[in-house]
């Protein structure tokens, strides 16, 4: 029911005279596609501003306002109001997305870059989210799609080295310790206990960003030189100075990149 007060809001802003030649037909089509995108930035935010949604959609903060009340008033359950913000009720759905060529493009070509470079648990997730837009796509996007001429070889990530990729990203999203023994470029050996922040990709290597505790500071290890790995019961808390803000903010700081360090065996 709710979807199609989206549709009769569509269908709305198309019901302007079509004897006017191509002039209107273009006008209905921006206004139609104009209140699609208004729904999906509303559904996409907390809170959003008319001046936010203005400057997205290239309107005047008015238009907003105006295509907001249209949109209420043919049942899109849309809270808020000018000066205020808008937020959509929760539990609104919208009917299938729709892509244009290029979008389904962009998918595919996003799909076929990462999937060879993720875990396991991931690379077939993209693979089952991308089987699914592609069934529900027309059939000129679908095709422009599969017609895709780009290509990524697959990289020489070895099975144990994507399942501690994603032992890892798992242990850095529920906020579990982890302990591993690590091998340096300069072949030193060491043992460690981290709080795993997140995995970065480098275009050859991916690398763990930590707070270690052996070095009371941030570190990166090349997963790749990770040995024996192993999950802890204990989880950690975010605490000042120890989170992936802040390591962040400490690199935006600084000439270095994330990983460097572990790069040159400096972990």
């Amino acid at each position: 029911m709710q979807a199609d007060c989206v549709a009769v809001a569509l269908g709305a802003a198309q019901d302007l005279p079509a004897d006017s030649g191509s002039t209107i037909a273009h006008i209905r089509m921006r206004r139609a596609e104009r209140l699609f995108q208004l729904v999906q930035l509303i559904r996409g935010r907390r809170l959003s501003t008319a001046v936010f949604l203005a400057e997205r959609l290239e309107v005047s903060t008015r238009s907003v306002y105006r295509d907001v009340a249209d949109l209420q008033a043919q049942g899109v359950p849309i809270e808020g109001e000018a000066g205020v913000g808008y937020r959509m009720r929760s539990g609104y759905d919208l009917p299938p997305l729709m892509f244009t060529k290029t979008e389904a493009q962009a998918l595919l070509a996003a799909v076929r870059i990462a999937q060879p470079r993720l875990d396991p648990t991931l690379a077939a997730g993209a693979e089952a989210a991308l089987s699914k837009i592609l069934s529900v796509l027309p059939a000129a996007a679908r095709a422009a799609a599969e017609s895709l001429a780009l290509y990524a070889p697959p990289v020489a990530f070895d099975a144990p080295m994507r399942e501690r990729l994603e032992l890892l990203r798992v242990a850095a999203e529920q906020r579990h310790k982890v302990e591993f023994t690590y091998v340096d470029l300069r072949e030193q050996r060491s043992e460690r206990r981290v709080r795993p922040l997140g995995c970065f990709y480098w275009g050859a290597v991916w690398t763990l960003a930590a707070w270690c505790e052996l070095r009371v500071g941030f570190r990166s290890f090349r997963i790749d030189r990770i040995g024996q790995l192993r999950v802890l019961d204990e989880r950690f808390r975010d605490e000042p100075g120890k989170t992936l803000a802040d390591l962040l903010r400490a690199v935006e700081a600084t000439p270095d990149r994330p990983g460097a360090s572990a790069e040159r065996g400096q972990s």
